[in-house]
């Protein structure tokens, strides 16, 4: 992998872009601390799931999230199965109803 200061990218963006597309992945430093990573872009993927991700956003359909679960769901005790649960029959039971 290749390593780049905030300076060399801004000096050679262009050549890193060339590595990137080419397949490599580039680490950006700032004083030897990571902060940033160009890759190349799956297109089938990647490019994909964030085209589709934001036709639903627009439509209201969805909302992603900001990657922290609310203070609410923290401070809830998990559901305790009932005694004697059989966990993978309910599921298989969720399956075959088709939900």
């Amino acid at each position: 992998m290749k390593t780049a200061t905030i300076s060399e990218t801004k000096n050679n963006l262009s050549a890193l872009l060339a590595r990137v597309r080419a397949g490599e992945t580039v680490l950006i430093l700032d004083r030897e601390t990571p902060v940033a990573r160009l890759e190349p872009v799956r297109p089938g993927k990647d490019v994909d799931q964030d085209i589709r991700l934001g036709r639903l956003e627009r439509e209201g359909k969805i909302h992603r999230g900001t990657g922290m679960p609310s203070p609410a769901i923290l401070k809830s005790l998990p559901v305790r199965p009932a005694s004697g649960a059989d966990i993978l029959k309910a599921l298989l039971e969720e399956r075959e109803e088709g939900r």
